[in-house]
């Protein structure tokens, strides 16, 4: 119910939420094709990652591989791909994050 006791506008709460879902596959279209890197061992390994988390590019630093020492680059591997990744879900958040936000804006629907 809205305040005063009238019902809600169920064309507009219908035409709020297709709006809503038109911003959110755009906002995830617009993740997919942007592109966010993380890096470890001071550049050494840099990990490139799409907003929503697919791998896309590793580079090596030659001087990172040392044959002797595997674990060490394993490690800047998964140091530079978990940046990414964060770096990732923070440009998750500030592109979802507003579209949530609205949803608490729709008369009616409780929220």
């Amino acid at each position: 119910m809205i305040p005063g006791g009238g019902q809600p506008d169920m064309q507009q709460i219908f035409q709020q939420a297709q709006k809503m879902q038109q911003d959110l596959a755009r906002a995830q279209q617009e993740l997919a094709a942007t592109e966010v890197e993380g890096r470890a061992g001071g550049g050494l390994v840099t990990a490139t990652v799409t907003g929503s988390g697919e791998l896309r590019a590793l580079v090596i630093d030659p001087k990172a591989v040392d044959p002797e020492d595997t674990e060490t680059l394993a490690d800047l591997v998964v140091a530079a791909v978990q940046a990414a990744n964060d770096n990732a879900r923070q440009l998750q958040q500030a592109k979802l994050g507003p579209l949530a936000q609205g949803l608490g804006g729709m008369p009616g629907l409780g929220f």
